[in-house]
Parts: C-alpha cells; structure tokens; sequence
C-alpha cells in the first residue's frame, strides 16, 4: 500500500518522476514542498494551499518544540488536526535551527544543549528527542538529528562533524519502530561532509549501511558558489540509491530546482516563494519582478497573463504594488498564493514533461525565458 516507486525515467537525464504513498497520501514527483515553520505556511490557509495544488507542506521541530510544545500538538491530536491540514507532512529535524539560531549550544555525543532564542531558557536535544518530537507531531516524513557544517569549514571540523552525525544516525534509526509499508512513515537520513567529496562519500555509504526509507542530501546553499554546490551535488545525488526517494534540503530557486532534477532529485523545500512574496518579489516564467517599482503603477495586467492563480485571475500588478505600498496584509497573501502556485506548477510541468520524454527541452526553454527578464530585488 505505503512506499515509493519511479515510473519513468527521462531517457536523455538522470530526471525521474515517482509516486510517494504515504498515510496522508499521495505525492507526485519531483515535487515542491511550501515550507510551514510553526505550523502555518505564511500568509495562507490550509484551503488555499490546497487550491495552489500542494501535495506536501513542511513544519519545524525546533520551532514547534519551542512553541506551542510538541506535547500540546500530540494532545489536540497530532500537527495534521493542530493546523487542519490532512495531507502529508514532513518535518525536519531542528538541527540547522539549534546551530543556526542559538548563540550559546554545547554539541556533546549525547546530543545538544541550546539556549531558546524565545527567552534563553535552556533545551536539550537528541537523536531520540528529535524522533519523539516528531513522533508526537505524527508527521509522515521525518529526518535525523544532524550537525549541519557551516561554509567554510576545516577538513578536521567536518570530519569530526560527520562523525558525530553519523552516531546521531544510528541511533536515530534504532528508535525507530514505524514501517513504510505498515504505517505509511518514513524516516530518511541526511548526507552531510561540507565540499569535500570522500567525505560526502563516506556519509552516503555509512547511511546507506544503517538502511533509511528515504535519504536527504543537506549541507549545501549554505554560502558556497554555486558552481561549487553544482558539483557537490552532482557527485552526492549520483551515490544514492534508485529505489529511494531524494530530498534536496533548503534549495530552492528555479534554476536550481531542474539543474537538481537533471540529476535524480525528487523533493525540495526552500523559504523563497514565501519570503519573496512578502518583499515584493514575484516569480514568473519570464523572470521576476518587484512588484513595488514604478512601472507598474497603473500596469492592468496580472502578474502573469498563463497563471491560473487566485491572484492572477483577479488583480492587477497596479492593484498588488498599491497593496504592497500601504502596507496591507493582503499583498502577502495575493504575493504569496501566486509565487507557491508558480513554483508547483513549475513541478506540475517539470513531471510532464519527464513523461513526454522532453525535460531537457523543458530545461532549456524555461531557463531561456527566466534568465533574460529577472529583475533584482
């Protein structure tokens, strides 16, 4: 019933479109996953997400632990009844956020001790308490605990990192006690090694080794050149194995979606439709634009003439910069149901287009079209 299959491959790419049957599920891919840190995607309900075709949103361990408390979710009924979102759900581990937001941590092989960027009040956290967390939040796709390197880092440092990553691991999937098959759960582990290629090699077999359901490539985007995250990532995705599904974790921009797809990539998440929307960027198969400059003062058009969204079907790129101007909540929402739309239908097409044996084509044409109009923002 629960599990992952690829249906077509593209014959000239490493593309590949599959089916993730989960318990709240089914997801089609490659797919984008909205991301909902505190159990809300920002700016949107549930029913308009629904409406913008998301298959899949992502909630935050270490947010959700903070605040409301993992313990609450679980008592109202699990994070699918706590936001009244009955599709799939995957949650990250809250790794990146103990080692990106708290100034004080001490990283020990038990786990990580951490002051709460809220109010400083002191927190632990472990393989184990990150899987209980998760477990609580009830989510359908849940990840490791993991030290995320930061760019740059020392060969010593990472190999010392990885190490420890690698113990987590273990010990994460020990406590393990869900089945794909069973429950429709999935627990995927996460490649680290910074830019350094046998260390990304060595995680991939160690993780492989312990036997995960899923596995995520992680560490990358985190302000390296891109040229640089390219390669690692070619090498990274090459390693894993076919009949798993693959995550791409924190990467989001177009052209970074289908360079990832090209290789084998099934799944992304990134905060950029999101963020943007709320700064005034949209994103259009012509490129972006900032909705907030001059020229679209008394532009009667919608932000994109083949959008089927809400926002396109219904306002203007004069009536959205007026909103962004006066500083209405209104233009997050309108900004935001049009960048998550994009970037799904950006999926919808990426899937056809592997069907129809074209995603080079696709490629191609998209980036032709995206790269020659993109405004800064």
């Amino acid at each position: 019933m629960f599990g992952f299959k690829v249906i077509k491959k593209d014959n000239k790419t490493k593309a590949r479109k599959g089916l993730l049957k989960t318990a709240h599920g089914d997801i089609e891919t490659p797919i984008f996953m909205p991301v909902g840190t505190q159990a809300t995607v920002k700016a949107l309900t549930p029913k308009q997400l629904k409406e913008c075709q998301a298959q899949i949103i992502l909630g935050n361990t270490y947010h959700l632990f903070l605040r409301p408390g993992h313990e609450i979710i679980k008592h109202l009924g699990g994070l699918h009844k706590f936001m009244n979102w009955d599709r799939p759900i995957l949650t990250d581990s809250g790794g990146y956020q103990v080692f990106s937001l708290s100034e004080l941590r001490k990283i020990t092989d038990e786990g990580v001790e951490f002051k709460s960027h809220l109010d400083g009040s002191k927190k632990f956290l472990s393989p184990e308490i990150a899987l209980e967390i998760q477990n609580a939040l009830n989510s359908d796709i849940v990840m490791v605990l993991d030290e995320c390197p930061p760019y740059p880092s020392t060969y010593d440092y990472i190999n010392l990192s990885l190490t420890l990553t690698t113990k987590w691991a273990k010990r994460a999937r020990k406590a393990w006690n869900f089945s794909v098959e069973k429950d429709g759960r999935y627990q995927f582990g996460i490649v680290q090694g910074g830019m350094i290629k046998e260390l990304r090699r060595k995680a991939t077999s160690e993780l492989i080794e312990i036997g995960f359901d899923g596995y995520a490539i992680g560490g990358l985007s985190v302000g390296e050149p891109k040229s640089i995250m390219y390669e690692v990532l070619g090498y990274s995705v090459e390693w894993l194995p076919e009949d798993k599904p693959r995550y791409l974790m924190g990467v989001g921009k177009p052209e970074d979606i289908l360079f990832a797809v090209e290789q084998g990539v099934d799944m992304f998440d990134c905060v950029l439709p999101t963020r943007n929307a709320r700064n005034g960027q949209l994103f259009t198969r012509n490129g972006t634009i900032n909705i907030k400059r001059e020229e679209y003062k008394l532009d009667e058009k919608p932000v994109e003439e083949e959008c089927d969204c809400y926002t396109c079907r219904n306002f203007s790129r004069a009536y959205l910069r007026h909103l962004f101007h006066a500083k209405e909540i209104l233009s997050s929402v309108l900004n935001t149901i049009h960048n998550v739309r994009f970037y799904l239908k950006l999926m919808e097409d990426i899937r056809k287009s592997i069907e129809e044996q074209r995603f080079s084509e696709f490629k191609r044409d998209f980036l032709n079209k995206y790269n020659k109009n993109s405004e800064v923002i």
